[in-house]
């Protein structure tokens, strides 16, 4: 999904697939791709695609005709993401890759995807610079960048109870998808490279989890977190599962925890 600190081994990538795919990112892939939508025919390219569902997404969205393309830095959620593609028409053509440094000549896609990749990348503007390279003339972009963890109090809450009852180095693992970036710093990045047409929105959602404790197993068993978490005493792990019910207490209710979130979404054209 990104280039540094969120590698996954493979049956972490395949706990992702399984269980931080729909609770939280295919419901933002689809609001992703409604604000630029693929039109049949299109080749279209899918930047720190994880497992692939925003190009999953989109394909469902073209008719048979046109061109996908998923990019990743890590072989393992590639192989999730054939796993899970293969009867999907266009046919997805998954490929590894490095964000800073894309293996496509100038100007091969008409659209191009990244959510919640950017924050991950090394170089912010290089990847930018590489977008806007192997967009065509007139071709869109749509980028996803979660607002900081004040503005997913959820998450601020995890990483609180994490940094109580494991260690720094846990709790900024779980901060780490919940970039620095302002929405004014996100415009003059785009900005720079050229393109035009920039709009900032931002979006307001929600991840729904039964419990704390199975948002600390899913976590568990679909991010980074698996490390550090598995090799808690039953005793850690029960302190931290109480800590956590008490600080998401705000958004519980009869049906479990709703953890409030919120995404920069930015479009461009070259």
């Amino acid at each position: 999904m990104n280039q540094s600190g969120w590698q996954l081994g493979g049956s972490t990538a395949a706990g992702y697939e399984r269980h931080l795919v729909p609770a939280i990112f295919a419901p933002w892939a689809e609001r992703l791709i409604g604000l630029a939508p693929p039109r049949p025919g299109e080749r279209v390219l899918d930047l720190a695609c994880g497992t692939g569902i925003v190009a999953r997404t989109a394909a469902r969205r073209m008719e048979d005709r046109g061109q996908i393309v998923g990019v990743d830095v890590n072989e393992e959620m590639l192989q999730v993401a054939r796993a899970v593609s293969g009867e999907l028409r266009p046919r997805i053509d998954w490929r590894r890759g490095c964000a800073c440094e894309l293996p496509f000549p100038d100007g091969s896609f008409d659209l191009l995807y990244c959510q919640q990749g950017l924050q991950f990348f090394p170089n912010w503007d290089g990847a930018l610079k590489e977008m806007h390279r192997v967009l065509a003339p007139g071709g869109r972009l749509a980028l996803a960048v979660w607002r900081t963890v004040d503005y997913n109090p959820g998450f601020a809450a995890f990483v609180a109870a994490l940094e109580q009852h494991v260690d720094a180095e846990t709790a900024l693992i779980m901060r780490s998808p919940f970039a620095v970036l302002s929405q004014d710093d996100l415009r003059r990045m785009v900005e720079q490279t050229g393109l035009t047409d920039v709009r900032m929105r931002i979006g307001v959602g929600a991840a729904r989890f039964d419990s704390a404790g199975d948002l600390i197993d899913k976590e568990e068993q679909g991010s980074p977190l698996k490390g550090p978490l598995g090799g808690l005493g039953a005793d850690a792990r029960a302190a931290l599962r109480a800590d956590l019910d008490e600080r998401l207490r705000p958004w519980t209710d009869d049906d479990g925890v709703i953890l409030p979130m919120q995404s920069h979404f930015i479009t461009a054209r070259r």
